[in-house]
């Protein structure tokens, strides 16, 4: 135990005296993805005060990342594919000047596996981020064509040769502990300083239910359709959706909105109840419950499927909802229309569940103890 301690301190004092190189190779722009800034990105202020110098080489330019999801474009999509890929070709002649490569998803999206192979023979050490079950290779609905070029040999090429794995679910751990025993499950987590709990339950103008997502995953939402217009005949509420403009319903009145890093937390505060709808598929279980953690950090009451990870999220009836069912969705959101008790005393327990568990205070240890193991080898 003591030979523990002094090792760590050891290393928390290297940290400070020798700065290490780190190249984060990623395939969205930092601040776009969902999946990138409540993982990793939120926590590079946190790395660089502990003595490392961050460099991040995304695959899609900012350009790209702006139209990558509309249909059609292909000329311009071809061009901007070929420069992600000149970008990688650079990022592996450069790799031997950084201390550790940290790869997020993949270095390059199509098959074979050809970039990661090369990076991970070229890096001096490399840490592999997966988050959701990417290797089933959903398919795309604004690029159709991405679903056959993709493969999982590029997921598996990774998790193979990573020094080191990080994913966000039991399910997916359990999965790539098959080609690689050195794992570490961080869930998606919450900026606390950012997230602050509302205080306020009451209901000012209107009773307001809500989502935040994409585009891609508003086809959840509409799972809830049948409910929604139940409630709407026996209750005024709104239905404020983020993250699909182009989001309606028929006989609900429906609040609509890109989705803006600028105004996300402000949106999402002016919930009464946040929902997390999700389908009873393979896919769902290598989700961390993001959208949930938003609300609860926010001190909303949350009613989410009853599936996957969110069981470790949420205990239900006491800082949140699990639900089965159309009807137990309904009697769910009935129960928190009428309650001001109930919303109150389940946002307050949601809120201090994220700061306790689910919170970058509380997690930053794990990926400073991973980064400090490998680049202190």
């Amino acid at each position: 135990m003591s030979s523990r301690i002094i090792s760590r301190f050891g290393m928390l004092s290297e940290r400070k005296t020798k700065r290490k190189k780190i190249l984060v190779i990623c395939p969205h722009p930092v601040g776009y993805a969902p999946g990138q800034r409540l993982k990793y990105e939120q926590y590079f202020e946190i790395f660089r005060e502990n003595g490392y110098d961050i460099t991040v080489s995304p695959f899609m330019s900012e350009k790209f990342q702006k139209m990558v999801y509309q249909k059609g474009r292909y000329p311009e999509k071809i061009f901007w594919t070929i420069t992600g890929y000149l970008r990688r070709v650079w990022d592996i002649l450069r790799l031997k000047r950084f201390d550790l490569v940290y790869v997020f998803l993949w270095v390059a999206p199509f098959a074979p596996p050809f970039f990661e192979k090369f990076t991970r023979k070229r890096a001096k050490k490399m840490v592999y981020d997966i988050d959701d079950l990417v290797f089933l290779n959903p398919p795309s609905s604004s690029n159709p064509l991405i679903h056959f070029l993709r493969s999982s040999r590029n997921h598996i090429s990774l998790m193979k040769s990573a020094d080191h794995v990080i994913t966000c679910t039991p399910y997916l751990d359990q999965f790539v502990r098959k080609y690689n025993q050195n794992t570490t499950d961080i869930s998606s987590t919450i900026n606390t300083n950012l997230y602050k709990p509302k205080t306020d339950y009451k209901i000012k103008e209107k009773f307001v239910i809500g989502w935040s997502g994409s585009h891609s995953t508003s086809k959840y939402l509409h799972l809830l359709d049948g409910v929604f217009k139940d409630l709407a005949r026996e209750y005024s509420f709104k239905l404020l959706v983020m993250g699909d403009a182009s989001f309606t319903l028929e006989g609900v009145e429906v609040e609509a909105m890109p989705w803006n890093e600028k105004y996300e937390v402000e949106v999402i505060s002016r919930f009464d109840i946040g929902v997390y709808p999700l389908p009873n598929e393979e896919w769902v279980l290598g989700k961390s419950g993001l959208k949930a953690l938003q609300y609860m950090a926010l001190g909303i009451p949350t009613v989410a499927t009853n599936i996957g990870t969110i069981h470790r999220i949420i205990r239900n009836g006491e800082n949140g909802f699990l639900v089965s069912s159309e009807e137990e969705w309904k009697d769910t959101m009935v129960k928190l229309i009428n309650d001001q008790c109930l919303r109150e005393k389940t946002g307050r327990q949601a809120s201090v569940t994220v700061d306790e568990i689910y919170s970058i205070n509380a997690n930053k240890e794990k990926y400073l103890s991973i980064l400090d193991l490998l680049t202190n080898d």
